[in-house]
This record gives C-alpha cells, structure tokens and sequence, in this order.
C-alpha cells in the first residue's frame, strides 16, 4: 500500500544528495536540518531546485525546534557525526506525530570481535579525519535510548566497503 508520507523531517541535511530519492507525490514538505554553517549554500541551492517545498533549518538536531509536526523523520548516516545522538533523536521523536516512523539508515558497531576491535583501534583518527564520524556507536541502542521501539531492522556489511566502516543499519522504529 502506498501512503502520502506528508511532512518529513530530514536530520543532516548536508548538501540535500538524497533530495532525488524522495517521491514528491508522497512529499508535502521536507524540514531540512543542517547546523554546518559551510553546508547552507549548498543545501538552499538543493531545496531551491527540488519538486516539493524544503525548509531549511539552521539547527543541531538536538535543539530541534519541530513539535509534532511530523509524519516521518529520516536519518542517514548522521547519527556517527552528531555529538549527542540520544538527544538528537529525543528531539526526532518530539517532533513526529503519535503515528510517526523514525526511518534510518546509518553505519556502525560491527558485530564481530576482530571487526570491532578494529573499530575502536581506526576510531581516534578516523573522527578527526572524518568530520566527528564515530565508527563503533551501537545504532539500535541509541535509537531505543532515544525513545523509540524498532520494529524493522536489517543489517550487513556493505559490499566494497571496508568492514570496519561498513557495517550498516537499516529500518523504521517507531516512538515508544
């Protein structure tokens, strides 16, 4: 079945790459965050050109000023970078309406012993190199933390990828 997804909630904008992959039948308005001051440009220049209205909000996902306004908010590879990602998703969940999906995409904990210790062993300069990038976050955890039940979740390691920055959660949760 197909259902209007009305308004989203977009956490970490960047420079809006994944505007092309929304629908815009199902897109009323898109709220767009991104706190990078260097990002604005490029993300109004993306809003400017996609085929449903794109609001963007120059705040850290922690502060999210959007309450219950929401029918879904998405994360894609931004909870690794985001310094507080439980609050960040506090503020996801107080922005989506009582029937709101959290729909994420991000990469993470790896659960093998000798990828994981990798992970920590990479994680020191990968983060200064990487914009913050944290490679070992536990993503379903956070995401429970954050208030939520997951009720899809997938997850493997990303071909072509290095192991220790490719294992990847995918799926919806929805506000406990």
């Amino acid at each position: 079945m197909c259902r209007k997804l009305g308004r989203r909630a977009r956490l970490g904008f960047g420079a809006g790459l994944n505007l092309p992959h929304y629908d815009p039948r199902k897109v009323v308005k898109l709220y767009a965050l991104e706190p990078a001051v260097g990002m604005l440009a490029r993300a109004r220049k993306a809003a400017h050109r996609a085929a449903f209205p794109v609001e963007i909000l120059a705040e850290k996902a922690e502060a999210l000023s959007l309450k219950r306004r929401c029918d879904t908010v998405l994360v894609t590879y931004s909870l690794c970078t985001i310094p507080n990602a439980v609050t960040a998703l506090e503020g996801a969940r107080r922005a989506l309406k009582p029937s709101g999906r959290l729909l994420f995409c991000e990469h993470g904990l790896a659960p093998d012993d000798g990828v994981r210790r990798w992970q920590q062993r990479i994680e020191p300069v990968w983060s200064m190199i990487g914009g913050g990038c944290h490679l070992t976050r536990n993503i379903p955890k956070l995401i429970r933390d954050g208030g939520f039940t997951i009720d899809e979740l997938d997850t493997m390691y990303l071909p072509k990828s290095p192991k220790w920055a490719g294992f990847n959660y995918w799926g919806a949760a929805q506000p406990c």
